[in-house]
């Protein structure tokens, strides 16, 4: 029998248990990734993923309302309501691939395609435009925020064909969206996915619309640039960029999948959750699509490849023969931050057009410098010129740096430079509403306008800035000045050029494969436009506009998405590793005045890290003399590289004929085999041979090709066989590319090139070396390398 003070003991303990918080883990959306589907029954693989479920909770009922999505129709796996101990037992069962968070992501036009071109008019030697000729049996797929069905980009035109019979796809019904009204022949398809989204952030922006119409601009934007119909006679309001607005592949079909929706956080803007991208993905697939264009992405670091939705849906659209467009990322200049590198899609850089928004400052009626802006349209604004140090603290235009004993009177024009303090614009033009000037002089190293300000705001490089700024030194009193109006300019600038935003390479996942793969126009690019929206997707902006100025990423791949239609429709049985190869291999290193493209941010000529194969040409691409493709082979020998064990590949890989047997080597290998169009070496210690095999896909079966290399620096370079020769009977062959390293040098990268040419075609691959001679433990004293460069390049790979 207990005594009374051991009674006392364990009351107290059972009182005290009362108020103990057992802690238990955050629930949080994961997605369940399971591979290929193990049925055709859509039903056989929901009851499946609902069985697997419900070993992590208590019945049947409890799995059914956690599951959010059931990917059943083009691969297998679930995104579900889990806490982290629910996910790791999940992800230890026999038959699950990866289990993983769903991580939000973020979003990465009239004068791009005659800059690319791709004119609507007749070129010598063709009968009908490219862009007019291919494409209506085409269905593009865009995964982003929506679309504005009522914008000229997404009507029917005269005479358009009816929808491929192929097409599975459907118009949902929503919010302010009628399928019967909002779809049409050009519109086929239009679904919205918000279980994800809703299960991060609990409810999307009241000014958000339950639909597949488009509310932040930016899915509206990418799908006019990639496929809308053509527009003549459009312009951002004032007249800039005036001329005809059309996508890529004109005639194509477009089939909307919105995941994307406004962020509660902020007024405008966007996010994505990888729950909700997943399904879209599914849905894409089994609905018909033939391209994919993904103008998103997630911030570095880069996460493995099955550890992210991105990388899966793109595999399986690989394996069904879709080709998927991603960007390569705003993350630049600084090298190594690329994302979107999974060897089985395209990764676009981004690149300026031939075009500029040309703005004039006078200062007393005789001096001039000119820069950029959207902001003076129609009358010029005028004012008298002040330097920034008239109002704030060290000339750093900062409300934070204001010298609040100095007054300001109205209708100043304010000059700042972004490199005293440093600043971001956003900060000067708080500055200057602050003191209540009529404009913006904004000095940067390089001028980055990326569309319509929301104040007006002229921006000028450092040469011109210090000039004005010098100029203006000379008064006494601050000089009279008059700003615009902007005009808009063909032609009078070099372009390409590297947009400063764009993420660089090397690869952090796998720097064996190069990323990006090419670059496309991304700067400045006018698209359609919700009318509801204003452009610099401001509060305060109550501007209604039809067309829009964005930059990024995010509007290079939608470029590369047009163009992939137009090759699809011209060349049906090509792979969507055949149409990269097209691709990369016609690309450009030059800009339009035939020297070395220029990258911005770092003030120097590209290379491949930048730009990737080069500048995408279109024409070319759709005859690109030799293609290098991928087989099941190929992604087997990946997959065993990057860890996967046999029986994961066989979970992830279709049925295909003969055995069905996969087999890893004893020893993971380079990459570098991969048969990509491009080849790199990211440690080459000694000699090393690499293995390509082309296809011959011109016109004539009998050609022969003769190689010419450019050698990276410090590496000898033999290429075996010298001669290529093609028939009816040979139109494969496998050529050997040796490396041999010339010099003692650690981790500093160098560039070259194989063009394989028959006369008429040039099948160009950039070389990409890192030559690692010396060992680690070598002293410094006895180093041979440039330690800056060292350490820069080290820490991107």
């Amino acid at each position: 029998m207990a005594t009374k003070s051991q009674c006392f003991y364990w009351g107290l303990l059972l009182l005290l248990s009362l108020f103990v918080v057992h802690s238990t883990p955050t629930p949080h959306a994961y997605i369940v990734y399971l591979g290929r589907k193990r049925h055709d029954d859509p039903k056989l693989t929901s009851n499946h993923h609902l069985q697997v479920l419900t070993n992590v909770f208590a019945s049947k009922e409890d799995a059914k309302q956690s599951m959010l999505y059931s990917y059943k129709h083009s691969f297998s796996g679930f995104s579900a309501i889990l806490n982290s101990t629910q996910a790791a037992i999940l992800a230890k069962r026999k038959g699950v691939i990866s289990v993983f968070k769903s991580k939000m992501l973020n979003p990465q036009t009239t004068r791009s395609w005659d800059f690319l071109g791709l004119s609507l008019t007749r070129s010598q030697g063709q009968s009908t435009p490219a862009q007019l000729a291919y494409g209506d049996d085409i269905v593009v797929g865009v995964i982003d925020s929506g679309v504005w069905p009522e914008s000229q980009s997404f009507q029917e035109e005269t005479g358009i064909k009816p929808i491929p019979s192929t097409w599975r796809g459907i118009c949902e019904k929503g919010e302010r969206f009628n399928p019967k009204m909002d779809c049409n022949r050009k519109l086929i398809g239009a679904r919205y996915y918000l279980k994800g989204f809703e299960t991060d952030y609990g409810s999307i922006s009241s000014s958000e619309i339950k639909s597949p119409r488009d509310f932040s601009g930016h899915g509206t934007h990418t799908a006019s640039t990639a496929v809308g119909s053509i527009a003549r006679g459009v312009s951002f309001p004032g007249g800039l960029a005036k001329g005809t607005a059309r996508g890529g592949a004109p005639k194509a079909r477009l089939a909307v999948y919105k995941a994307c929706w406004g962020d509660p956080e902020r007024s405008y803007g966007f996010r994505c959750s990888e729950a909700d991208l997943v399904k879209a993905f599914d849905d894409a697939l089994s609905d018909g699509v033939h391209v994919l264009s993904v103008s998103l992405g997630s911030r570095p670091p880069t996460r493995k490849f099955f550890d992210s939705g991105t990388a899966i849906g793109s595999f399986h659209a690989m394996q069904v023969g879709v080709s998927v467009v991603f960007p390569a990322g705003n993350d630049g200049p600084e090298s190594g931050l690329v994302t979107n590198v999974q060897p089985w899609s395209i990764c676009v850089a981004a690149s300026s057009i031939d075009r500029t928004f040309s703005t004039k400052v006078v200062v007393q009626g005789n001096f001039t410098v000119v820069g950029e802006s959207f902001s003076f349209i129609g009358a010029p604004i005028t004012g008298r010129l002040a330097n920034a140090v008239s109002y704030f603290n060290k000339g750093i235009c900062s409300e934070e740096f204001r010298n609040v004993s100095k007054k300001a009177t109205a209708g100043k024009i304010l000059l700042c430079f972004s490199t005293i303090g440093p600043i971001y614009l956003e900060e000067a033009i708080d500055a200057a509403k602050n003191i209540s000037a009529a404009a913006l002089i904004f000095v940067e190293p390089s001028p980055k306008p990326e569309g319509p300000d929301v104040f007006p705001t002229v921006r000028l490089d450092l040469i011109q800035g210090i000039k004005l700024r010098d100029y203006q030194l000379q008064f006494e009193d601050k000089p009279f000045t008059k700003i615009g109006p902007t005009k808009t300019l063909i032609g009078k600038t070099l372009a390409p050029r590297v947009a400063y935003f764009s993420s660089r390479g090397p690869s952090s996942v796998d720097p064996d494969i190069l990323k990006p793969d090419l670059t496309a126009p991304g700067l400045n690019i006018l698209a359609a436009w919700p009318t509801e929206t204003p452009p610099t997707l401001t509060k305060k902006d109550k501007r209604t506009v039809q067309w829009n100025f964005l930059s990024g990423t995010s509007m290079s791949c939608p470029h590369v998405s047009g163009i992939v239609a137009l090759l699809k429709s011209s060349h049906p049985t090509w792979s969507p590793a055949a149409i990269r190869s097209a691709l990369m291999t016609t690309a450009s290193t030059k800009d339009n005045s035939n020297d070395n493209i220029f990258s911005e941010g770092t003030f120097e000529n590209s290379d491949a890290f930048d730009i990737g194969a080069g500048h995408v040409e279109p024409l070319k691409a759709m005859d690109p003399g030799l293609v290098y493709d991928m087989t099941t082979k190929d992604n087997i020998l990946f997959l065993c590289n990057i860890g996967y064990s046999p029986e994961q590949i066989q979970a992830l890989l279709l049925p295909c004929p003969g055995p069905d047997i996969i087999s890893c080597p004893k020893q993971r290998k380079s990459n570098s085999n991969l048969n990509y169009p491009s080849i790199t070496i990211s440690n080459l210690n000694c000699t090393v041979t690499i293995q390509r095999t082309v296809r011959n896909v011109g016109l004539s079966k009998f050609a022969v090709y003769l190689p010419s290399i450019v050698k990276p620096d410090g590496v000898e370079v033999v290429v075996w066989p010298r001669v290529l020769f093609f028939s009816w009977f040979r139109e494969e062959i496998t050529y050997y590319v040796t490396f041999i390293p010339q010099k003692k040098s650690r981790g500093r990268y160098d560039f070259g090139e194989i063009v394989w040419s028959d006369g008429f075609h040039k099948v160009r691959s950039p070389l990409v070396v890192c030559v690692n001679t010396i060992s680690i433990s070598t002293s410094s004293a006895d180093q041979d390398y440039n330690h800056h460069d060292d350490q820069m390049l080290i820490g991107g790979v």
